[in-house]
């Protein structure tokens, strides 16, 4: 196009033409930029939290460390030295982040202009010289590989084979296959060339994100078993148990006092609680008094030990609350606040301290799911739908209740080309074989939608109406006459939906464009 027998001017015109549509190409809507911009200060978020969980567990390793040096002393030396390398990396990355977004001023809240940050060429002019890497995108490249590789050397057996898996896999710099280049390209060039920088600047954020989350993996994986109570009984703290956390008026509060480090062969010299003295078993004491007034109650008592020739009394403090009889039903929809038309919504439905087997719900629809208190709801017409629930008390009186559900249908599909919705681009030959299909994202159930007809619209040629999923003769004569730029659209697409043996209606299907390059 910039070649030939053409004069220079008829040359720069046509070149500057390919430069126009390469950026039309790489050009990205402000709401996708936008959405980068938040979904990176999420991540940045993120690391913050998680370097103050890293931070916690590690001052409680060093005490560990300092109690009990032989144990704990050479461990927290590998840890230190996999912070230290893991604060080196991401302060790199930190330096580059600096680097790449030094020239957009930030706003009075800190935030990057995301809708400006919509080329790349200030990465690629750092990476790449050409089609080869820099300086710079070569360290990049070896930064990342060897960070696994530093790990593994100072943690040695101290990490599991499969935690040091985990972690190689979450660096694996592969080389990746791009169906939009149809071949494969290094890991550096599919992750990071031609992207918008705020793109990149968010990629970044989530490789400092994995460094902390792998520093936190080892700390985990390496103590996990490790840190735990000293061995004398002062360390040990006394729990009360209860059968159940609420107690209906007049009903006997029953449970048990264990220690903290449940150990069969404790024998407490003498159990009290609650001025009563309990017998004393194997490392616990059972009890049983009158539940009391509705309202909070405390409980106090002592294990008494003998250590060293010394009575240790370890104290109990516990708690529990007297509730009233219930009243009304526990009724509420497990994935929704709505129930829908044709689907077997699951819902749960229980009476506190009633048991499943002196409960009874009904409902237009309604049936048991085979587990207690499961159930699904299969609503019919109208727009609400009742549940009503009968519960007999341990006394024998009856309790009822009754909740009310609205009624929605299935919100329609957004019809999508090769599985990508609403907007496609490439050649026309990939348009020829590719599955026109209809997808519900962001909906509470997993529902897959057959295309069962289509219309298919190539600009300047007649609509043609297709039965199945996939174009037809017509269509791929209407595609001839389609050039680079055309919007090819298809709209009108009916579905059905496999698996579900009811007839459920749903909303109109969303057309999907697809744009010839």
């Amino acid at each position: 196009m910039a070649g030939g027998k053409l004069t220079p001017r008829q040359k720069m015109i046509n070149l500057m033409y390919l430069v126009f549509i390469a950026m039309l190409a790489l050009n990205m809507s402000k709401e996708v930029l936008s959405a980068f911009g938040i979904l990176n200060n999420k991540i940045i978020e993120s690391n913050g939290l998680t370097d103050n969980r890293n931070q916690a567990s590690f001052e409680q390793l060093a005490q560990k460390a300092q109690d009990q040096p032989g144990q704990y002393g050479d461990k927290k030396a590998k840890v230190d030295k996999i912070r230290s390398v893991s604060k080196e990396y991401s302060d790199y990355i930190e330096a580059i982040k600096t680097e790449i977004s030094k020239g957009f001023e930030r706003d009075k809240e800190g935030n990057l202009p995301y809708e400006q940050m919509d080329k790349g060429d200030i990465v690629d002019n750092k990476f790449f010289n050409g089609d080869k890497l820099s300086k710079e995108g070569q360290e990049f490249l070896d930064k990342i590989k060897n960070f696994p590789a530093q790990i593994k050397q100072i943690g040695g057996s101290a990490i599991a084979e499969s935690e040091m898996k985990k972690i190689e896999n979450r660096f694996a710099t592969k080389d990746v296959y791009s169906e939009k280049a149809g071949a494969t390209l290094p890991w550096i060039k599919y992750n990071y060339q031609g992207f918008p920088l705020i793109a990149t600047l968010t990629k970044l954020s989530q490789l400092q994100a994995d460094i902390k989350t792998t520093e936190s993996d080892v700390m985990a994986g390496m103590f996990q078993s490790d840190l735990i109570a000293a061995a004398s009984l002062t360390a040990y703290e006394p729990i009360v148990v209860l059968d159940k956390t609420a107690y209906f008026q007049g009903e006997a509060v029953t449970g048990r006092v264990i220690l903290g480090k449940f150990d069969p062969s404790l024998q407490a010299k003498s159990v009290t609680l609650n001025g009563q003295n309990l017998k004393a078993e194997a490392g616990q004491a059972k009890f049983s008094f009158g539940a009391g007034n509705v309202g909070d109650h405390e409980m106090k008592g002592s294990f008494n030990f003998e250590e060293n020739g010394k009575l240790v009394p370890l104290p109990i403090k516990g708690n529990y609350v007297v509730v009233p009889r219930p009243n009304s039903a526990n009724i509420s929809a497990d994935k929704m606040n709505v129930v829908y038309r044709g689907l077997p919504n699951p819902m749960t439905i229980s009476f506190a301290g009633i048991s499943d087997d002196k409960v009874v719900a009904s409902a237009p629809g309604l049936s048991r799911a085979g587990k207690p208190g499961q159930y699904n709801l299969n609503p019919g017409q109208g727009t609400e739908v009742t549940v009503s629930v009968t519960g007999k008390l341990p006394d024998g009186k009856p309790v009822s209740d009754k909740k009310v559900f609205r009624i929605k249908n299935i919100p329609g599909p957004v019809g999508a080309i090769a599985g990508e919705m609403g907007t496609a681009k490439g050649a026309k030959s990939r348009l020829e074989v590719s599955q026109v299909s209809a997808q519900l994202p962001d909906f509470l159930y997993d529902l897959k939608f057959q295309v069962t007809q289509f219309t298919f619209k190539v600009p300047g040629q007649a609509a043609v109406v297709v039965n199945g999923d996939r174009v037809n003769a017509q269509c791929k004569a209407a595609l001839t006459k389609a050039g680079r730029g055309d919007v090819v659209t298809i709209t009108d697409i009916k579905t059905k939906i496999i698996g579900v043996s009811a007839n459920i209606i749903t909303g109109k299907t969303a057309p999907v464009v697809y744009e010839i390059q």
